[in-house]
């Protein structure tokens, strides 16, 4: 019981760490473009000091995370990194000056809930022990399949999406982050187990397949770093954390159960509330991104609707009428 606690401590302090780090990542990218002209594109943010700042706190944040799970179950550990959004929306009130509306105050509990829901009705993964029990089950056609889906569905949303849209929803960024996530995080377990059996005395490295592990974890989070920048400095930190924990969450869920053929649903009251988990994460990001429609016609002029969180809108009336009486006058 005491690993456990042990376990729960450190998820929750990596959480408040993590969520800490959105922030300082956020203001760090406001600060790259203001003085070095960064407009999404490009690698500009690396030469702010307080974007350095932002990634090293992730990375200790995320460093805790990977310890909890030696104390304590992944239905414990998991849902707990919903505190990483709450203290994002906290101190991005505070520091961004961002507010939610009602919506979004409701969208960001449901996002938790039907979080929390998901992971707590999830089946148990496989104990796995070894390196080579992890690549035996990654070659099974199964998780072929769902790795040349995500790679199909990556290179579209980078390719053709996400220039052409990625500007007009956050969804569009994050679903990158979240499928190359998912890939990520399935490498980076197999990689701390080799490093658990090093250390207990039998020597992975000597294996290919620890490298491998190693080499698409680092690419994934490349790919994953450098669109969750986009989307935080696109829009606004409020509605950027929780829908990234949201679809990071269920991405990586999918992957584990894919992976160690974990999803065998036995109780028709755990298979309902794992259904209604994703019912209660749809409604809530569809609340987080309500109005996320970018331009909408009206009397003959053209409004741009701007994405503010918790459905508060900003819109600017663009017309030839409106122009000429503004030069009028």
């Amino acid at each position: 019981m005491r690993d456990e606690y042990i376990g729960v401590g450190l998820a929750v302090f990596g959480s408040f760490i993590i969520g800490s780090s959105y922030v300082i990542t956020k203001m760090g990218l406001g600060d790259a473009s203001e003085r070095h002209g960064f407009k999404g594109d490009g690698y500009e943010y690396v030469k702010s000091p307080m974007w350095w700042g932002g990634m090293i706190t992730l990375v200790v944040g995320e460093i805790f995370n990977f310890a909890a799970y030696a104390f304590a179950p992944a239905v414990l550990v998991t849902p707990l990194g919903a505190l990483s959004v709450l203290t994002a929306t906290v101190l991005g009130a505070y520091f961004l000056k961002e507010r939610l509306g009602h919506l979004g105050k409701l969208g960001c509990v449901l996002c938790v809930v039907g979080s929390v829901l998901i992971v707590a009705n999830a089946p148990a993964e496989r104990d796995i022990q070894t390196v080579d029990e992890i690549l035996e089950l990654a070659v099974q056609p199964g998780f072929l399949l769902f790795c040349l889906l995500t790679t199909i569905f990556t290179l579209m949303m980078i390719y053709l999406i996400c220039p052409q849209h990625g500007t007009s929803n956050p969804l569009h960024y994050l679903s990158v982050c979240a499928a190359t996530g998912a890939i990520s995080v399935m490498a980076l377990k197999s990689f701390g187990i080799a490093l658990k059996l090093t250390f207990a005395g039998s020597n992975q490295f000597t294996r290919p397949s620890t490298y491998l592990f190693a080499a698409v974890a680092v690419f994934c989070i490349a790919v994953q770093m450098k669109y969750f920048n986009k989307a935080l400095n696109t829009f606004p930190q409020s509605v950027v954390s929780p829908i990234y924990y949201v679809t990071f969450t269920t991405g990586v869920l999918t992957a584990s159960f894919v992976l160690f053929q974990g999803f065998n649903m036995t109780s028709v009251i755990e298979t309902t509330r794992l259904l209604c988990g994703f019912m209660i994460i749809f409604c809530g990001v569809y609340m987080l991104n309500y109005p996320s429609s970018n331009k909408e016609s009206c009397r003959g002029g053209e409004y741009d609707f701007e994405l503010v969180p918790g459905g508060e809108v900003r819109d600017d009336l663009r017309s030839g009428e409106g122009e000429r009486g503004q030069e009028g006058g």
